[in-house]
């Protein structure tokens, strides 16, 4: 059985703790539920070894908290577990999101301490959106952090998202959309096609080779059907009498071939020159298998063309969550802030803006309170945070995936030099509270 997200519509309301029911329930019970309050979303720090992080998931989170809602099916449930009172049960049956959002726009760069997300509503409306919220966001963030790097790597050249057989079905599909989001040409995934517009592309795997009696055989297959401009697999027995195979089958026409395993820097060079010598001088190079930013960067002076990335961009490549949390930090108008060893969060409502200098180098994020001086601005100086809810509906005309493509390519050009490397380091600009 697949996540609910599996069908368009379907209640979201389950996809929580049970504790922040539990809270809810208390809350109601001493009349503390309708305190108005303010919740943000930020991480501490970011993964091991980054240099930033990419904010992806935000469009997935409203589409999720549109709906939120406890229907008959998920209201039974509750009341058969016991897991809130008969008052509380009568409380979710009336729930709809009423209040504020505010955030980072989807492809905006974050930074330890960025305000990502910002909701504010009654403590018992927005504690319990607490779990469905950071389980987009540290996942979709997670993902598009690692396949920016990814793209960084590749300088250009094209990558295909291509991780669905490794991964959860429906995460699947959140990944090919985050990658997308990060820089990344297509997806293998078809359902991310469907729902999200992203391109997809396919080629062949080594069962459609062994199917045939030989691989001529297999190849000329594929030829009829989907024509001289596809993409042969030539690696499945011995890629030199693959690739002459290949090109004897298709003509020098042949759109590509697809190296998936072995040293693939050299096989990629030797089978240039020999492409090249067949006179198939204009057939790409696809390389996958186990590519993650670091050998994607070892590959670069290398003839490849494009690259097929699975496993690592689907798991974070390294760094499967973001580490964000979802904490209070205003009850009534006043700070509150959490003092305990090693998980401190500052109080109060935050505001950010990203300074720049006249070049469009970023220098530093810069954080405030209502409780602090408003810092002055300067003129390259860029508001970090949109509305994203007003009174419980979504703002029209957001910025759509495309839009964030976009501000994730000015937002990575920014940066200064040394935030882009992939080697260990500070946070590639840093954080000023104010």
């Amino acid at each position: 059985m697949g996540f609910p997200e599996a069908a368009t519509g379907a209640s979201t309301a389950l996809l929580t703790d049970h504790y922040e029911l539990t809270m809810l329930a208390s809350a109601l019970s001493d009349g503390t539920a309708d305190r108005p309050c303010v919740f943000e979303v930020f991480a501490r720090r970011l993964p091991d070894g980054r240099r930033y992080g990419v904010v992806a998931g935000t469009g997935r989170v409203l589409d999720s908290i549109a709906d939120f809602r406890f229907t008959e099916a998920e209201l039974s449930q509750l009341e058969a577990t016991a897991v809130v009172d008969d008052a509380t049960l009568s409380w979710l049956a009336d729930y709809s999101f009423s209040g504020n959002i505010d955030g980072y726009a989807e492809g905006e760069l974050y930074f330890p301490g960025s305000p990502i997300l910002t909701v504010t509503g009654s403590f018992g409306e927005a504690v319990v959106l607490e779990t469905l919220i950071l389980s987009i966001l540290n996942h979709d963030s997670a993902i598009a952090s690692a396949a920016a790097r990814m793209s960084g790597a590749a300088h250009g050249r094209p990558i295909i998202e291509m991780g669905g057989r490794r991964t959860h079905e429906y995460a699947a599909v959140a990944a090919a959309r985050a990658a997308y989001l990060a820089g990344f040409a297509t997806t293998s995934n078809l359902e991310a096609g469907r729902r999200y517009g992203i391109p997809t592309r396919g080629t062949v795997a080594h069962a459609f080779m062994l199917l045939h009696d030989s691989e001529e055989a297999a190849f000329r297959a594929q030829v009829d059907k989907m024509g001289t401009d596809t993409t042969l697999l030539v690696d499945t027995y011995d890629i030199t009498k693959g690739i002459e195979t290949a090109v004897r089958v298709a003509g020098t026409e042949l759109g590509a071939i697809r190296i998936d395993s072995g040293d693939v820097g050299p096989l990629a060079r030797k089978a240039r020159e020999q492409l090249d010598s067949l006179g198939a001088k204009d057939t790409r190079i696809v390389v996958s298998g186990d590519l993650d930013e670091h050998a994607i960067a070892a590959l670069r002076a290398e003839p490849v063309d494009a690259y097929g990335v699975g496993t690592s961009v689907v798991t974070g490549s390294g760094a499967p969550t973001a580490g964000m949390v979802y904490k209070l930090v205003e009850v009534d108008g006043k700070p509150v802030a959490k003092r305990s060893a090693h998980k401190e969060s500052r109080g109060g409502r935050k505001s950010a803006l990203r300074r720049h200098r006249d070049t469009g180098t970023a220098v530093e994020e810069v954080i405030w309170t209502a409780a602090s001086a408003v810092p002055e601005r300067e003129p390259n100086d860029h508001e970090l945070q949109i509305p994203l809810v007003r009174d419980g509906r979504t703002v029209d005309d957001l910025p759509t995936l495309d839009d964030a493509r976009q501000r994730l390519r000015r937002a990575l050009v920014s940066l200064p030099w040394e935030g882009l490397k992939l080697s260990h380091g500070e946070p590639a600009i840093p954080t000023v509270f104010v």
